[in-house]
């Protein structure tokens, strides 16, 4: 068995840099979540453009710039960008994570992590969130050089493992992430966490789950 990961989202909060910086910052104290909600939007927003026109920027050129349109929006200051961007780097993982992932790798699973991050990032975010060890790898679309959901970028996961795509069970909190995975054949799993609908596009979820705890 293989489970691969989506990593912003599903295994880290991307709400946790404008959370955290809200405690020791009045200034955000009202703001941060429609920040962090602005932030995340464009973020995704500018990795789709990225994908569609070629234009590619790694991700975490796509953050920065993110952060920088959703700072001028919310009146955010350079000293508090920069130091929103150092907490992105540390994001907190979801509190059933490590567990989750022991039970996967004590039933003799393979996981790894499969994301548009930089593969800087993901190393930053695994050791910060403490688990170093409890994946097999750390998978970036930088190997092909373009976003998810384009179907070369979900090709990484195959190359790596050296198996079909009817082999991995791919996890992720997105639902256009999700919507990718299936039409390049991944069995897939939808962690919603929102109880948002289900996307009107072909290939729906395998599963749908309210979060990891129930992932077998």
């Amino acid at each position: 068995m293989t489970f691969v990961f989506d990593a912003y989202g599903t295994l880290f909060d991307v709400d946790g840099a404008a959370r955290e910086a809200a405690k020791t910052d009045p200034a955000l104290k009202e703001s941060w979540a429609a920040l962090s909600a602005d932030w995340r939007r464009k973020q995704l927003e500018y990795s789709w453009m990225r994908a569609i026109t070629g234009d590619h920027a790694d991700f975490w050129q796509v953050t920065a710039d993110a952060l920088d349109w959703a700072a001028e929006r919310h009146g955010v200051g350079a000293t508090q960008a920069a130091h929103l961007l150092d907490l992105y780097r540390a994001l907190p993982a979801y509190p059933e994570v490590a567990a989750m992932l022991d039970r996967l790798r004590n039933a003799g699973a393979a996981t790894a992590i499969f994301s548009n991050g930089a593969p800087e990032m993901l190393r930053d975010a695994v050791n910060a969130a403490g688990l170093d060890g409890r994946l097999d790898a750390l998978l970036s679309v930088e190997t092909a050089g373009r976003f998810k959901p384009a179907a070369e970028a979900y090709r990484v996961v195959t190359d790596h493992f050296g198996c079909g795509p009817g082999d991995v069970t791919f996890v992720s909190s997105n639902g256009w992430d999700i919507y990718g995975a299936a039409h390049f054949g991944f069995d897939t799993v939808w962690v919603n966490r929102a109880r948002l609908p289900v996307d009107r596009l072909p290939h729906r979820p395998g599963r749908i789950i309210p979060d990891l705890t129930e992932l077998s």
